[in-house]
């Protein structure tokens, strides 16, 4: 069981952590135990498939989209980006982009990024603690100010940016905007609904987002559950949302506080999970092919 380094990164709209990560230059480092000081990559045979953060908006996010594992592959060498967003908390009127609210093609995507209007098309969705977003790759999306959210996603840092308020980098130029890859990469279908509804219950798992890439289940802790990890592929990570716990296996234990994940080798077959008091905890691993 190991538990890592945060890895803070101050941008202009505010703040990530990227809580495990095993993204080229910005690999996660055990924080403790007998393999402190080694990266990800020495516990963990390639590349590392999933990137866990927390995410902190002080200002409005640029509009963007990600592209698929195929295009990405294609354009960068690296994979795509399909996420997930769980909303841990939100300031009063805080808001979000989620998908396209109604059918626009290539050539009218074009006119209105050109005339600053791509919004007019985006749904949006004031948002509250413990609502929860499901971003495959393709779908337009950006958070608005006042936002604090736990992210998964695929190990990938690849972000077309399609409109960004005429906001100027810490370089004091506009950052660059990615509107052509982003007309390839966008999905243009329209859903009548983009948030994740799911049914709260205590002390079982709830699952939020099953994909190829991850399984994503909320526990709302008030009591000690035993998890078998016979399900979990190579790994399982626990991330702390909210209370304090601590988790224990046939080989160590360790405590998480909110902000903090520790990733569970499938190798170890069980995790008991303990919160103090109540707690509120996000897990996910990478589903067997």
């Amino acid at each position: 069981m190991y538990k890592f380094k945060p890895i803070l990164k101050t941008l202009v709209w505010g703040t990530e952590s990227w809580v495990l990560s095993g993204w080229p230059g910005d690999e996660s480092v055990v924080a403790e135990g007998p393999d402190a000081g080694k990266k990800i990559t020495d516990i963990y045979e390639g590349q590392f498939p999933l990137l866990i953060k927390f995410i902190d908006s002080n200002r409005d996010l640029s509009i963007q989209v990600h592209p698929d594992d195929e295009m990405a592959a294609r354009l960068h060498g690296c994979k795509g980006k399909t996420e997930m967003w769980y909303v841990i908390g939100a300031k009063p009127g805080a808001y979000l982009y989620s998908g396209l609210s109604k059918q626009i093609n290539p050539s009218e995507y074009e006119d209105l990024v050109r005339k600053d209007q791509i919004v007019s098309a985006l749904a949006r969705y004031e948002i509250h603690p413990g609502e929860v977003f499901f971003l495959p790759a393709g779908r337009i999306h950006a958070l608005g100010g006042g936002c604090y959210i736990a992210e998964i996603q695929e190990t990938s840092d690849i972000t077309y940016r399609i409109y960004d308020y005429g906001r100027l980098g810490f370089d004091g130029k506009p950052r660059k905007l990615h509107i052509e890859e982003a007309k390839e990469a966008i999905d243009y279908r329209v859903l009548p609904d983009y948030k994740t509804h799911y049914e709260p219950k205590e002390n079982e798992p709830v699952n939020l987002a099953r994909c190829s890439h991850f399984s994503t289940d909320l526990l709302d802790l008030t009591e000690p559950l035993v998890r078998g990890l016979d399900d979990c592929g190579d790994f399982l990570i626990v991330i702390d949302t909210e209370g304090e716990v601590k988790l224990s296996t046939g080989s160590g234990k360790c405590s998480l506080v909110p902000g903090e994940c520790a990733l569970v080798p499938a190798s170890e077959k069980s995790l008991t999970i303990t919160p103090s008091g109540r707690a509120k905890l996000l897990t996910t691993f990478v589903p067997k092919a």
